[in-house]
């Protein structure tokens, strides 16, 4: 029997692989309420290289937590944002592919294709080839990834996700289409589809960009998928998926209200946002927890260019707004928790520093042991934190109807 992805989904990032347990009492909390929500850990190449940690382990990581918090739904392991020169890896620990060709979009496929392509999809209507020419390549490049996963796992043993959003134009609804149609000409049963949507989907911080507009863009969304999903041969789970998807609480309302109005799917990528509760977490637990963050922290901003460098197109950290080592090493538990947890309506709330810490995770994994033994010994403090994050601020924001 085919893998098949539920209605909606949720990928958990864990960096450090120590808060499954945590991550599964937000979804058992949506089970209370009736919404059953899939977990999906998600970890890509980058983030493994950083770390120094493999697919492998974070397989172990969360069977030992489906085991530990008696989870007996489905649950998925993401090798996110993959290409072909380093799938490899990923294919024995994962069964859920995220299929990364952003790079390909523009690099014209050739023509001979272009024009089979137009020919086999006389129903498409527009400037097809033109079309075609700027997205054809890059579906090729996931039919690449897909079948070489395929062949070795077997078709069926796996979801599939293509990914399109880290490119620098959102996609129109036209566009999509034709590349839900290529999608299917490759022979690539994608489950979940994650195009560029307008505004910025900054790390751990709210969207950036027009509400209204992004609410558009996403019903016209849903409706290509339904087209495409009646018009070719895709699977009928066929859904969204929102990159860079934690705390973007301004346009929660309109994918809550989209959904409840379509009925459709949603799989939503949070994986930053529980390495930022661990951080959360260890300052409220104050003495050796606050001591490490602020270290972290003044590391951080020592490495500040550092560490941006390859999230450059999705942080806007404005180096004005940091406070000095010094002014941190002063905070207290409270100071540093208001200005790193994520609410708006907190004056003393900064979302430079946010940012900063979202990519400094590097140091922590610098530090090896000792920020997993203080880690462990703040455990209340932290799995605190990210059970009510994921839950109340994203579980609940977006599937849970009041």
């Amino acid at each position: 029997m085919s893998k098949i992805l539920g209605k909606y989904s949720m990928g958990i990032g864990d960096r450090f692989g120590c808060q499954g347990v945590a991550q599964l009492r937000a979804c058992f909390q949506a089970l209370e309420h009736g919404v059953e929500v899939i977990p999906v850990w998600n970890k890509s190449n980058r983030e493994h290289n950083t770390i120094g940690s493999e697919p492998a382990s974070t397989r172990a990581a969360a069977d030992t937590a489906v085991r530990a918090a008696g989870w007996s739904l489905p649950y998925f392991l993401d090798a996110d944002h993959i290409q072909l020169a380093n799938v490899e890896r990923f294919i024995a620990p994962c069964d859920f592919f995220t299929l990364d060709v952003a790079d390909a979009i523009g690099k014209p496929a050739s023509t001979e294709d272009i024009r089979a392509f137009v020919a086999r999809h006389p129903e498409l209507e527009g400037d097809v080839a033109q079309i075609a020419g700027k997205y054809l390549l890059a579906i090729q490049r996931a039919g690449e990834i897909y079948h070489r996963v395929a062949q070795v796992k077997g078709e069926g043993t796996f979801i599939t996700e293509v990914s399109m959003d880290e490119t620098d134009a959102p996609q129109t609804p036209p566009e999509l289409l034709i590349i839900l149609a290529a999608i299917a000409d490759e022979g690539i049963p994608a489950q979940t589809i994650a195009p560029k949507f307008t505004g910025r989907f900054n790390k751990g911080v709210d969207y950036v960009g027009d509400v209204e507009q992004f609410a558009r863009e996403f019903n016209a969304d849903l409706d290509v998928i339904a087209q495409a999903v009646a018009r070719y041969d895709l699977p009928a789970n066929l859904k969204l998926s929102v990159h860079s998807g934690s705390d973007k609480f301004s346009i929660y309302p309109a994918i809550r209200e989209a959904l409840q109005r379509t009925g459709a799917g949603l799989h939503l990528k949070t994986a930053g946002t529980t390495w930022l509760e661990e951080v959360i977490g260890l300052a409220e637990a104050d003495g050796d927890g606050l001591a490490l963050a602020k270290k972290i922290y003044a590391q951080a901003l020592a490495h500040r260019e550092e560490l941006s460098a390859p999230y450059a197109t999705v942080i806007d950290i404005d180096a004005a707004q940091l406070p000095s080592a010094e002014t941190v090493n002063r905070w207290s538990a409270t100071q540093f928790v208001e200005a790193l947890r994520h609410d708006p309506a907190n004056p003393a709330f900064n979302p430079s520093l946010r940012q900063l810490l979202h990519v400094g995770y590097k140091i922590a994994a610098g530090m090896g042991a000792y920020y997993l033994e203080v880690l462990a010994a703040c455990e209340p403090f932290v799995s605190k934190n990210v059970t009510e994050n994921l839950y109340t601020r994203h579980l609940q924001s977006i599937f849970i109807v009041a």
